[in-house]
């Protein structure tokens, strides 16, 4: 019962004072009922703002791959490999939590940057004679600053979920392709863990698009924000916010077809 309370009262009271608020309409003296469908109808009408969702699920789709790339070897190495090493390098992994989210974005300004490292390095070596533009305020330094942040989110699931395998299932299938048949399987919960956590932080990313992103990496989050804090029309921001939230419900739908939800996160299956 007092977790039904707890969730009653900052989510589902929440998100219907969402759906309530999506019919109301923006006016000078404020929001006044309206009970229309014109928030929605004005979505769908300008095409900026489903080809900005788009973008927005690319990019997190993007960021949430090659983090599943890096990240499973790297969890594989700590759960299978030696043992010697295996909390230093957690430790590593778990360092980032330790720095603040907005340092760890602006860090990247000076790596990045005209006069950055990564220009001063090229320069150097005369591979190039001018410094390159191209790697900050666009979608690739958005994408690179979102799996530096967000790597985590994918290593500690899959580390987890390969840690509590039991070694004698893989030295029984060591005749058969143990990874394909055997390993990956069982350990699924975590790679959809780290899918789900990576994807829903990546989709709603606000701080490093509008930092790093430039008019070409702003995200579906940056123009929400907008609606609350710039325009103030606080109706259509409701509807770009269950639109949101409509998009990780339909993932967490699509993540229950491969494994059961509830041995995603440290529960076994």
């Amino acid at each position: 019962m007092p977790a039904c309370l707890l969730l009653t009262f900052y989510l589902v009271i929440p998100i219907a004072m969402l759906i309530v608020m999506s019919f109301y309409r923006s006016t000078l003296f404020g929001v006044v009922p309206d009970f229309s469908w014109n928030n929605y109808l004005h979505f769908w009408r300008n095409p900026m703002f489903p080809n900005l969702l788009l973008r927005s699920i690319r990019l997190a789709v993007t960021v949430t791959a090659i983090s599943l790339l890096v990240s499973y070897p790297f969890a594989y190495f700590l759960a299978r490999g030696t043992r010697r090493f295996r909390t230093t390098l957690l430790i590593l992994v778990m360092v980032p939590f330790w720095t603040s989210y907005l340092i760890r974005t602006m860090s990247w300004l000076p790596i990045l940057g005209i006069k950055g490292v990564v220009n001063y390095s090229l320069m150097t070596l005369q591979i190039v004679s001018n410094p390159v533009e191209v790697f900050l305020f666009n979608q690739f330094s958005v994408v690179l600053t979102l799996i530096h942040i967000y790597l985590p989110y994918m290593v500690v699931p899959i580390y987890l979920s390969l840690d509590r395998l039991d070694g004698r299932l893989l030295e029984a299938a060591s005749d058969l392709r143990t990874f394909w048949h055997v390993t990956l399987p069982l350990s699924l919960p975590g790679v959809v863990g780290g899918i789900v956590m990576v994807f829903i932080a990546a989709f709603g990313a606000y701080v490093t698009p509008k930092l790093l992103g430039g008019s070409s990496g702003i995200m579906f989050g940056n123009v929400l924000a907008d609606q609350y804090s710039g325009t103030f029309n606080w109706p259509f921001g409701a509807v770009l916010a269950l639109i949101m939230i409509a998009v990780v419900l339909g993932l967490l739908v699509v993540a229950s077809r491969f494994t059961r939800l509830d041995a995603v996160f440290g529960a076994r299956a």
